[in-house]
């Protein structure tokens, strides 16, 4: 397993004060970057499986107080709550896999796209922050050619840490399916 990658933009989506010059823009190319990196050559019962597992391991490794989903539409294909987890990472769950479903992108890059205006998507009338989530941790399950096929979230922890333990695990199952 790879070490939980570092942010190196050092934009922080949780935080109110003042972010260095230009760190907005480069998360949003990380995170566009690696929507184009993860994509399956397939993704079946098993790799869902695989991918929860997977989740599971870390956070129990790290102690994370974490909920875990795996989803296609309304099929749930994988969920677990570790301890420290509470019902309300349920609902932040939820929230954001309709958002990473709507938007067809990570609920991350959905929340940072609507912040280069300098407001945020949930100033807006029309997002419904009783349904939708504009917070790291989702991440659409996409099949090369085919596009999202289904959905990983995570919630827990503060919402960059939930994308990267996303993304982390993402990357190590598909790099493992891909030496089989």
């Amino acid at each position: 397993m790879s070490a939980n990658p570092a942010d190196m933009t050092g934009f922080d989506p949780d935080s109110v004060n003042a972010q260095p010059e230009g760190s907005l823009e480069a998360l949003i190319v990380r995170v566009e970057a690696e929507v184009r990196e993860l994509q399956f050559p397939g993704f079946s019962l098993d790799d869902a499986l695989n991918l929860g597992l997977l989740l599971v391991e870390l956070g129990k490794e790290r102690a994370l107080p974490i909920a875990i989903d795996i989803s296609k539409g309304s099929q749930v294909l994988f969920h677990v709550a570790l301890p420290g987890a509470t019902p309300e990472n349920g609902h932040w769950i939820r929230a954001k896999q309709r958002t990473a479903a709507r938007y067809e992108a990570p609920s991350l890059l959905v929340g940072l796209r609507g912040r280069l205006g300098g407001g945020r998507i949930e100033d807006n009338a029309w997002f419904d922050q009783s349904r939708y989530a504009a917070h790291g941790g989702a991440f659409p399950i996409s099949v090369t050619g085919v596009g999202m096929v289904a959905s990983v979230a995570v919630s827990g922890l503060p919402q960059l840490q939930d994308h990267n333990l996303v993304v982390e695990a993402l990357r190590d199952v598909l790099g493992s399916s891909l030496s089989d």
